[in-house]
């Protein structure tokens, strides 16, 4: 049976029995997981006396990206020590803060204890940080349950977690991808009780099983799946057990070390792209099969493409990829062929934050707080940059004509 994506499908069931708001984009790379909005008008250009509607100060550090819910923008930050999660209405005001236990640090310079974003169903927020700290919260700031993942071991990365959690129709899961110490875990989203638990432990070279990306829901013969990216593969978990379904391996063949995965891996119709080889490679999975699928499902693979940490942007068919120093490929997912290359103005700053497409455009934060924006409906065609004058690692999200970005210190709201 053909493989059908259907990331965060539960929502589309939700929207039709109780209705999505307007003003939605309930995970990291928003309501179907490809980082884009087929609608709404945004802004090339803004400063503080155009297209600015209000900014809003935040009480510590954090990179994680908003996430919208009708009248409420949530995302996480630390606040004197605690990890925090924030609620703002649309007028910049602030709902509720709420903080769940001690702060872990963060140890890069773009990194934070706050890195991993909210993900929510319309009637709960799920918040998880790098302290191990997991929590649920009600849209009044709550908490209804808390969860110390510490309990599934040491956090062995290199870097600050990353990895935001993501919602089946039953649960909330979270992907925990390091050394010897690697776990699939299902939370009942009412209680927070352990529905299942799978380990994930791979043999690799030094830092190849440490994985800081984002499963992705999708369909596999009529029932949900957990598409997850790290340890040199590519598996994919029934969403009633955790139990394997298939696997995709060889993205490894020379035994490199070091070949950590940062950006995660994106979906479109029933192939998935995977950026791999710290931005080196690029290939083409298709859905599907059972077992080992390596030989059998590898479409294409490039050495030539991909990204390190920005993950791929999906909109229209098309797949949209963000390097680490600002080139940009537009890639056809059946056949890995580019439909275009080019790229925004170089500068020694890279990017971290991953790209969005809405309205027509490309927006690409840049590490130094840059943002910078293309006309891509024929093409390529740069139209500007944007200082938004402090850092920006979060991805722009853009919200019924409004363009969410999160500074370090700030949370800005943009629009015509």
């Amino acid at each position: 049976m053909k493989t059908i994506v259907s990331t965060l499908g539960f929502l589309l069931l939700f929207s039709i029995l109780t209705g999505v708001p307007d003003k939605h984009w309930p995970a990291w790379r928003g309501p179907n997981a490809d980082g884009s909005s087929a609608e709404g008008s945004y802004p090339a250009k803004w400063s503080d006396s155009e297209n600015l509607i209000w900014k809003a100060a935040l009480p510590g550090k954090g990179c994680s990206t908003p996430v919208v819910w009708g009248n409420h923008i949530l995302l996480t930050c630390a606040s004197k020590g605690q990890d925090a999660v924030l609620a703002f209405d649309w007028d910049g005001n602030k709902l509720w803060q709420t903080e769940v236990g001690p702060e872990r640090k963060g140890k890069h310079r773009n990194g934070s204890g706050s890195n991993p974003s909210v993900v929510t169903d319309g009637k709960h927020a799920y918040a998880l940080f790098k302290s191990g700290h997991f929590a649920a919260l009600d849209f009044k700031g709550k908490a209804l349950w808390k969860k110390d993942l510490t309990k599934y071991g040491r956090d062995t990365l290199y870097w600050d977690f990353g990895t935001s959690p993501v919602l089946t129709e039953k649960h909330v899961i979270v992907a925990l991808m390091r050394q010897n110490n690697s776990w699939l875990l299902a939370f009942d989203r009412q209680t927070g009780e352990v529905a299942w638990k799978v380990e994930r432990n791979y043999k690799t070279p030094p830092e190849c099983d440490h994985s800081y990306a984002t499963p992705i829901i999708i369909q596999h013969k009529g029932e949900e799946a957990i598409l997850v990216w790290g340890a040199e593969r590519l598996t994919t978990h029934s969403a009633k057990d955790g139990s394997i379904l298939w696997s995709a391996m060889g993205f490894n063949p020379q035994a490199k070390k070091n070949w950590v995965v940062v950006g995660s891996h994106v979906v479109t119709g029933d192939i998935a792209v995977v950026p791999y080889g710290r931005g080196s490679h690029l290939t083409g999975i298709k859905l599907g099969g059972k077992g080992d699928v390596t030989e059998s499902h590898r479409l294409w693979t490039r050495k030539d493409s991909g990204s390190f940490v920005p993950t791929p942007a999906v909109s229209e068919g098309k797949v949209y990829v963000l390097r680490d120093r600002g080139e940009v490929h537009c890639v056809d997912p059946k056949t890995g062929k580019s439909h275009w290359e080019d790229a925004f103005p170089r500068a020694s700053s890279s990017y971290y934050s991953s790209p969005t497409v809405a309205g027509g455009k490309l927006y690409a934060a840049r590490e130094d707080g840059v943002v910078l924006v293309a006309d891509i409906s024929k093409g390529f065609r740069y139209l500007g940059e944007n200082d938004m004058g402090e850092r920006v690692i979060a991805s722009p999200v853009p919200v019924a004509n409004c363009l969410l970005i999160r500074g370090e210190k700030h949370l800005f709201c943009l629009g015509e």
